[in-house]
């Protein structure tokens, strides 16, 4: 078990309160390290902002698009000498980063700096012709959490495909995944699924960054909706990060974790959410969205923590402790902790718990289904295969043959993504 990982283990068991979160959160110290690792913005500035000056440039990004000493990007471009940065765009949660899951975000002004901001999560999800008027460029400086579902990969390509029918330049400001460039696990995305929360034909965990993730989309065919004059005017530069490599974790950065949106609030939570996220789409299980512990503390509706404790353990998933708690309001559940990432899938213990919601639930609540919520889950999970074998076989359902041919798939992904690397 990592170190980090198991003080914060036991710092649960010590506190189990639902008002003192300690999940994510680095103890104060009177100094600090410098981070190991220069975000793109950063490169951008140390670079004199070369690649920019002169130009009239937008500005794709939100709470977490920050420099290394916490400096917004918004702030750090609008004072500096040369660059002429005249209007914002806001992704889902909005530029904020406040805004609840699937809520419309308006259009505003940035109190900061005075910009307009153009939500791109409300009447368009696409920047129009009209936003994009006048610019020379538009910068994206958004932090990815590394799972196919999380929609600002998905918030990137859709600025790719206006920007390139447009012919304005796309300059991805670079970030860290916070899983690291090593872990790639999970279900691809049959094309029929492919959507706003499926954005490219990838594994659920697929080891990239933002960065990269825009170079494999703007060099394979078929992964951008493009006309050909929009191939031919398409503008990709990615400005890279410097010291950081595919074995770093977000803890291994020496960067402050800023939340990405209000469910991810510790980087606790953005390593959970690849693992219960999935598991947590049909049925009755959830993942501790009104704990200080979401997508780590799990619940199935009428259990016992104990009782899911056991089924869990049975499972016998590699990398992943398994502890019934009880929180100091009375509610119990399941709190998950990383023992070994290494050998770890992260999506695996969803799949362990759509089987255990066929056992325990009466009817199966996939066969069960609407049509919306098949279709929901179909776009989040990806296989239409899999969710028919549930809905056919449920607590019957061999997890483990699926496990393993996703496995297989995630590895040849990996060998062929490896052209697309920007880091060793």
């Amino acid at each position: 078990m990592l170190r980090r990982e198991f003080l914060q283990h036991l710092a649960f068991a010590a506190t189990a309160t639902a008002t003192a979160p300690v999940l994510g959160q680095t103890p104060p110290t009177r100094t600090r390290t410098p981070p190991r690792v220069m975000p793109g913005i950063d490169v951008l500035a140390a670079e004199g902002f070369s690649r920019i000056r002169g130009l009239r440039v937008g500005l794709v990004t939100h709470s977490a698009g920050l420099g290394a000493n916490g400096q917004r990007t918004p702030d750090i471009l609008r004072n500096a000498t040369g660059v002429n940065l005249v209007r914002l765009f806001a992704p889902e949660h909005g530029i904020d980063g406040k805004a609840p899951a699937d809520a419309t975000v308006q259009n505003t002004t940035d109190k900061r700096t005075g910009l307009p901001v153009h939500s791109l999560y409300g009447k368009t999800r696409r920047p129009t012709t009209a936003m994009l008027a006048g610019l020379d460029a538009v910068l994206v400086d958004l932090q990815d959490i590394g799972t196919r579902s999380y929609t600002y990969v998905s918030c990137a390509r859709y600025v790719l495909e206006a920007c390139f029918e447009a012919g304005i330049r796309v300059i991805v400001l670079d970030r860290p995944n916070p899983l690291g460039g090593l872990k790639v696990d999970g279900p691809g995305i049959d094309k029929k699924w492919m959507s706003y929360v499926g954005a490219y034909p990838v594994p659920y965990v697929h080891g990239l960054t933002i960065g990269e993730l825009a170079l494999a989309a703007t060099r394979t065919p078929g992964w951008l909706s493009l006309t050909a004059a929009g191939r031919r005017n398409g503008r990709l530069e990615i400005v890279k990060m410097r010291g950081w490599t595919r074995s770093m974790r977000w803890r291994d950065t020496g960067l402050r974790w800023t939340p990405t949106s209000p469910m991810i609030q510790y980087i606790d939570a953005a390593e959970g959410y690849p693992m219960t996220g999935l598991g947590c789409q049909l049925g009755a299980f959830s993942h501790g969205a009104k704990t200080n512990h979401p997508f780590r503390f799990i619940q199935y509706r009428g259990k016992r923590a104990r009782e899911i404790e056991r089924a869990l353990l049975l499972k016998n998933i590699r990398g992943l402790g398994i502890r019934a708690w009880r929180l100091h309001d009375g509610t119990e559940g399941v709190y998950l902790f990383i023992t070994h990432w290494d050998t770890l899938r992260p999506t695996e213990i969803s799949f362990h718990m759509m089987q255990l919601a066929c056992l325990w639930g009466r009817p199966n609540p996939f066969a069960n289904a609407t049509p919306s919520e098949k279709d929901l889950f179909n776009k989040h999970t990806g296989s239409e295969a899999f969710f028919n074998d549930l809905c056919k076989r449920g607590a019957t359902t061999d997890i483990t043959a699926w496990l393993d041919r996703w496995t297989r798939d995630a590895q040849a992904f990996q060998k062929w993504s490896r052209q697309f690397w920007l880091y060793p």
